[in-house]
Protein backbone atom coordinates (compact mmCIF):
# COMPACT_ATOMS: atom_id res chain seq x y z
CA UNK A 1 0.00 0.00 0.00
CA UNK A 2 0.52 3.69 -0.17
CA UNK A 3 1.86 5.63 2.68
CA UNK A 4 1.72 9.53 3.23
CA UNK A 5 5.14 10.22 2.59
CA UNK A 6 4.80 8.58 -0.87
CA UNK A 7 2.18 10.99 -1.50
CA UNK A 8 4.00 13.96 -0.31
CA UNK A 9 6.93 12.95 -2.64
CA UNK A 10 5.32 12.82 -6.23
CA UNK A 11 3.79 15.78 -8.10
CA UNK A 12 1.42 13.82 -10.30
CA UNK A 13 -0.71 10.86 -9.36
CA UNK A 14 1.16 9.21 -12.46
CA UNK A 15 4.42 9.10 -10.08
CA UNK A 16 2.55 6.47 -8.15
CA UNK A 17 2.57 3.60 -11.03
CA UNK A 18 5.82 2.32 -11.04
CA UNK A 19 5.92 2.02 -7.59
CA UNK A 20 2.42 0.28 -7.85
CA UNK A 21 4.50 -2.23 -9.98
CA UNK A 22 7.38 -2.41 -7.01
CA UNK A 23 4.94 -3.21 -4.56
CA UNK A 24 2.73 -5.22 -6.39
CA UNK A 25 -0.09 -2.96 -5.85
CA UNK A 26 -3.63 -3.86 -8.12
CA UNK A 27 -3.73 -0.65 -9.92
CA UNK A 28 -5.38 -2.12 -13.07
CA UNK A 29 -8.98 -0.44 -12.33
CA UNK A 30 -7.24 2.93 -11.61
CA UNK A 31 -5.07 2.42 -14.74
CA UNK A 32 -8.47 1.40 -16.79
CA UNK A 33 -9.91 5.17 -15.51
CA UNK A 34 -6.92 7.23 -16.30
CA UNK A 35 -6.95 5.66 -20.01
CA UNK A 36 -10.84 6.31 -20.59
CA UNK A 37 -10.41 9.96 -18.88
CA UNK A 38 -7.52 10.52 -21.51
CA UNK A 39 -9.14 9.13 -24.28
CA UNK A 40 -12.51 11.24 -23.21
CA UNK A 41 -10.24 14.45 -22.87
CA UNK A 42 -8.88 14.14 -26.39
CA UNK A 43 -12.26 13.24 -27.96
CA UNK A 44 -14.44 16.17 -26.32
CA UNK A 45 -11.46 18.33 -27.51
CA UNK A 46 -12.29 17.56 -31.29
CA UNK A 47 -15.77 17.97 -30.29
CA UNK A 48 -15.32 21.59 -29.38
CA UNK A 49 -13.94 21.83 -32.38
CA UNK A 50 -16.15 20.19 -34.34
CA UNK A 51 -19.38 22.52 -32.96
CA UNK A 52 -17.19 25.51 -34.06
CA UNK A 53 -16.57 24.02 -38.19
CA UNK A 54 -20.21 22.78 -37.87
CA UNK A 55 -21.30 27.00 -36.17
CA UNK A 56 -18.54 28.12 -39.27
CA UNK A 57 -20.56 26.07 -42.00
CA UNK A 58 -24.24 27.06 -40.89
CA UNK A 59 -24.88 22.98 -41.03
CA UNK A 60 -27.44 21.87 -38.68
CA UNK A 61 -27.31 18.57 -36.99
CA UNK A 62 -29.98 16.60 -35.00
CA UNK A 63 -28.59 13.25 -32.87
CA UNK A 64 -30.97 11.47 -31.90
CA UNK A 65 -30.87 8.75 -28.80
CA UNK A 66 -32.78 5.91 -28.49
CA UNK A 67 -32.67 3.05 -26.35
CA UNK A 68 -33.87 0.70 -23.53
CA UNK A 69 -34.27 2.69 -20.03
CA UNK A 70 -30.82 2.51 -18.12
CA UNK A 71 -28.78 2.03 -22.05
CA UNK A 72 -26.65 5.33 -21.00
CA UNK A 73 -28.38 7.37 -23.37
CA UNK A 74 -28.12 10.82 -20.40
CA UNK A 75 -24.79 9.83 -19.31
CA UNK A 76 -23.71 9.55 -22.45
CA UNK A 77 -24.80 13.23 -23.78
CA UNK A 78 -23.48 14.46 -20.52
CA UNK A 79 -19.90 13.57 -21.99
CA UNK A 80 -21.05 15.03 -25.46
CA UNK A 81 -22.08 18.26 -24.35
CA UNK A 82 -19.60 18.99 -21.18
CA UNK A 83 -17.45 21.41 -22.72
CA UNK A 84 -19.50 22.59 -25.85
CA UNK A 85 -20.44 26.34 -26.18
CA UNK A 86 -24.16 26.23 -25.11
CA UNK A 87 -25.05 28.85 -27.47
CA UNK A 88 -25.56 26.62 -30.81
CA UNK A 89 -25.98 23.34 -28.84
CA UNK A 90 -29.13 22.28 -27.02
CA UNK A 91 -30.26 18.91 -25.24
CA UNK A 92 -34.18 18.23 -25.96
CA UNK A 93 -36.01 15.99 -23.54
CA UNK A 94 -39.35 16.33 -23.97
CA UNK A 95 -42.05 15.28 -20.98
CA UNK A 96 -45.20 13.47 -22.41
CA UNK A 97 -47.61 15.93 -24.47
CA UNK A 98 -50.06 18.29 -23.38
CA UNK A 99 -53.61 17.95 -23.58
CA UNK A 100 -53.25 20.39 -26.75
CA UNK A 101 -50.12 18.76 -28.31
CA UNK A 102 -52.08 15.83 -28.20
CA UNK A 103 -54.95 17.27 -30.58
CA UNK A 104 -52.01 18.21 -33.05
CA UNK A 105 -50.10 16.51 -35.70
CA UNK A 106 -47.61 14.25 -33.84
CA UNK A 107 -44.28 15.47 -35.42
CA UNK A 108 -45.18 19.25 -34.12
CA UNK A 109 -43.63 19.02 -31.22
CA UNK A 110 -40.17 17.53 -32.63
CA UNK A 111 -40.14 19.82 -35.43
CA UNK A 112 -40.19 22.81 -33.47
CA UNK A 113 -37.43 21.61 -31.76
CA UNK A 114 -35.34 20.74 -34.79
CA UNK A 115 -31.67 22.66 -35.04
CA UNK A 116 -31.24 25.70 -36.65
CA UNK A 117 -28.02 26.87 -38.60
CA UNK A 118 -25.15 26.38 -37.01
CA UNK A 119 -26.55 24.12 -34.55
CA UNK A 120 -25.86 20.61 -33.01
CA UNK A 121 -29.35 19.22 -31.19
CA UNK A 122 -28.71 15.99 -29.09
CA UNK A 123 -32.37 14.75 -29.09
CA UNK A 124 -32.83 12.23 -25.27
CA UNK A 125 -35.46 10.46 -27.34
CA UNK A 126 -37.39 11.84 -29.88
CA UNK A 127 -40.01 11.50 -32.14
CA UNK A 128 -39.26 7.13 -32.23
CA UNK A 129 -40.84 7.24 -28.58
CA UNK A 130 -44.01 6.46 -30.44
CA UNK A 131 -42.22 3.34 -32.06
CA UNK A 132 -41.51 1.86 -28.72
CA UNK A 133 -42.40 3.26 -26.02
CA UNK A 134 -45.73 4.70 -26.51
CA UNK A 135 -47.24 0.72 -28.54
CA UNK A 136 -45.66 -0.93 -25.95
CA UNK A 137 -46.61 0.68 -22.59
CA UNK A 138 -50.61 1.66 -24.48
CA UNK A 139 -49.61 5.41 -24.66
CA UNK A 140 -51.04 5.37 -28.30
CA UNK A 141 -53.82 4.02 -30.21
CA UNK A 142 -53.04 0.86 -32.69
CA UNK A 143 -53.60 3.49 -35.00
CA UNK A 144 -51.81 6.42 -34.15
CA UNK A 145 -48.99 3.97 -33.91
CA UNK A 146 -49.23 2.47 -37.23
CA UNK A 147 -49.51 6.04 -39.61
CA UNK A 148 -45.83 7.31 -37.10
CA UNK A 149 -44.79 4.00 -39.25
CA UNK A 150 -45.76 5.33 -42.14
CA UNK A 151 -45.36 8.57 -42.43
CA UNK A 152 -41.53 8.83 -40.41
CA UNK A 153 -39.24 7.43 -43.13
CA UNK A 154 -40.66 10.45 -45.98
CA UNK A 155 -40.19 12.80 -42.89
CA UNK A 156 -36.79 12.16 -42.46
CA UNK A 157 -36.59 12.30 -46.37
CA UNK A 158 -37.51 15.57 -45.81
CA UNK A 159 -35.45 16.76 -43.21
CA UNK A 160 -32.10 14.87 -45.60
CA UNK A 161 -33.12 16.90 -48.38
CA UNK A 162 -33.61 20.07 -46.79
CA UNK A 163 -29.73 19.67 -45.19
CA UNK A 164 -30.57 18.47 -41.67
CA UNK A 165 -28.08 16.02 -40.74
CA UNK A 166 -29.79 12.94 -38.59
CA UNK A 167 -27.73 10.44 -36.61
CA UNK A 168 -29.48 7.88 -34.75
CA UNK A 169 -28.14 5.99 -31.85
CA UNK A 170 -30.13 2.75 -30.65
CA UNK A 171 -28.08 2.19 -27.16
CA UNK A 172 -27.92 -1.61 -26.72
CA UNK A 173 -28.43 -3.41 -23.42
CA UNK A 174 -28.69 -6.88 -21.91
CA UNK A 175 -31.50 -7.54 -19.73
CA UNK A 176 -29.75 -9.05 -17.08
CA UNK A 177 -27.35 -5.57 -16.94
CA UNK A 178 -30.47 -3.14 -17.72
CA UNK A 179 -31.77 -4.55 -14.15
CA UNK A 180 -28.19 -4.29 -12.27
CA UNK A 181 -29.06 -0.64 -13.40
CA UNK A 182 -32.17 -0.32 -11.98
CA UNK A 183 -30.96 -1.48 -8.70
CA UNK A 184 -27.97 0.95 -8.51
CA UNK A 185 -30.65 3.47 -9.41
CA UNK A 186 -32.80 2.24 -6.05
CA UNK A 187 -30.19 1.87 -4.11
CA UNK A 188 -28.41 5.75 -4.81
CA UNK A 189 -30.60 8.66 -3.69
CA UNK A 190 -29.00 11.05 -5.82
CA UNK A 191 -30.14 8.57 -8.75
CA UNK A 192 -33.40 6.92 -7.60
CA UNK A 193 -35.42 9.76 -9.26
CA UNK A 194 -34.60 8.42 -12.29
CA UNK A 195 -36.61 4.86 -11.54
CA UNK A 196 -40.35 5.26 -12.69
CA UNK A 197 -43.50 2.48 -13.07
CA UNK A 198 -42.21 2.72 -16.98
CA UNK A 199 -38.65 1.56 -16.14
CA UNK A 200 -40.05 -1.46 -13.73
CA UNK A 201 -42.36 -2.42 -16.78
CA UNK A 202 -38.97 -2.48 -19.00
CA UNK A 203 -38.39 -5.99 -17.38
CA UNK A 204 -41.88 -7.25 -17.64
CA UNK A 205 -42.58 -6.17 -21.26
CA UNK A 206 -38.81 -7.00 -22.29
CA UNK A 207 -40.19 -9.44 -25.47
CA UNK A 208 -43.11 -6.47 -26.07
CA UNK A 209 -39.91 -4.00 -26.00
CA UNK A 210 -37.51 -6.23 -28.58
CA UNK A 211 -40.58 -7.03 -31.22
CA UNK A 212 -41.65 -3.27 -31.32
CA UNK A 213 -37.94 -2.13 -31.82
CA UNK A 214 -37.16 -4.45 -34.46
CA UNK A 215 -40.77 -3.40 -36.16
CA UNK A 216 -38.81 0.03 -36.13
CA UNK A 217 -35.32 -0.90 -37.56
CA UNK A 218 -37.26 -2.33 -40.65
CA UNK A 219 -39.29 0.03 -41.57
CA UNK A 220 -37.12 2.98 -40.24
CA UNK A 221 -33.78 1.98 -41.10
CA UNK A 222 -32.61 4.09 -44.46
CA UNK A 223 -29.79 5.16 -46.51
CA UNK A 224 -30.61 8.79 -45.82
CA UNK A 225 -31.02 7.86 -42.58
CA UNK A 226 -29.30 4.92 -40.83
CA UNK A 227 -29.67 3.67 -37.17
CA UNK A 228 -26.22 3.36 -35.48
CA UNK A 229 -26.51 0.06 -32.46
CA UNK A 230 -24.27 0.62 -30.04
CA UNK A 231 -23.36 -1.72 -27.43
CA UNK A 232 -23.75 0.06 -23.86
CA UNK A 233 -23.11 -2.60 -21.22
CA UNK A 234 -19.70 -1.07 -20.54
CA UNK A 235 -21.12 2.65 -20.38
CA UNK A 236 -17.20 3.70 -20.72
CA UNK A 237 -16.52 2.24 -24.15
CA UNK A 238 -19.97 3.02 -25.17
CA UNK A 239 -20.13 7.02 -24.73
CA UNK A 240 -16.11 7.10 -26.76
CA UNK A 241 -16.97 5.03 -29.53
CA UNK A 242 -20.66 7.38 -29.65
CA UNK A 243 -18.61 10.22 -29.72
CA UNK A 244 -16.19 8.53 -32.41
CA UNK A 245 -19.03 7.81 -34.95
CA UNK A 246 -20.21 11.08 -34.69
CA UNK A 247 -16.69 12.89 -35.14
CA UNK A 248 -15.96 10.56 -37.84
CA UNK A 249 -19.30 11.87 -39.80
CA UNK A 250 -18.00 14.75 -40.58
CA UNK A 251 -15.02 16.16 -42.55
CA UNK A 252 -13.69 18.87 -40.39
CA UNK A 253 -9.97 17.12 -39.49
CA UNK A 254 -7.27 17.93 -41.90
CA UNK A 255 -4.55 15.75 -39.93
CA UNK A 256 -5.02 12.05 -41.62
CA UNK A 257 -3.56 10.18 -38.67
CA UNK A 258 -5.80 11.91 -36.50
CA UNK A 259 -8.80 11.24 -38.46
CA UNK A 260 -7.71 7.15 -38.48
CA UNK A 261 -7.71 7.57 -34.67
CA UNK A 262 -10.62 9.09 -34.45
CA UNK A 263 -12.68 5.85 -36.46
CA UNK A 264 -15.04 4.19 -34.33
CA UNK A 265 -14.57 0.15 -32.90
CA UNK A 266 -17.01 -2.03 -35.60
CA UNK A 267 -16.82 -4.27 -32.14
CA UNK A 268 -18.88 -1.65 -30.04
CA UNK A 269 -20.73 0.39 -32.65
CA UNK A 270 -22.12 -0.73 -36.04
CA UNK A 271 -24.86 -0.10 -38.91
CA UNK A 272 -27.93 -2.02 -38.43
CA UNK A 273 -28.43 -4.56 -40.48
CA UNK A 274 -31.11 -7.77 -40.36
CA UNK A 275 -28.31 -10.35 -38.68
CA UNK A 276 -26.61 -8.06 -36.77
CA UNK A 277 -25.81 -9.83 -33.56
CA UNK A 278 -27.37 -7.70 -30.43
CA UNK A 279 -27.74 -7.77 -26.67
CA UNK A 280 -31.03 -6.42 -26.13
CA UNK A 281 -33.61 -9.17 -28.05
Amino acid sequence: MFTAEDFNTVAKRKELIPLAKERKVKIGKYLRSISYNEELRMLQAQLVDLQQWIAKNQLRVAVVFEGRDAAGKGGCIKRFVEHLNPRSMRVVALNKPTEIERGQWFMRRYIKELPNPGEIVFFDRSWYNRAVVEPVNGFCTEEEYKQFMVQVPSFENMLYEDGVIVIKFWFSISKKEQLKRFQARLDNPLKSWKYSATDKKGQELWDEYTYYKEQMFSKTHTAFSPWMIVQTNDKKTARLQAIRHVLSHFDFIEDKELVNNLLPDPNVIVRYYRNIDQIDV
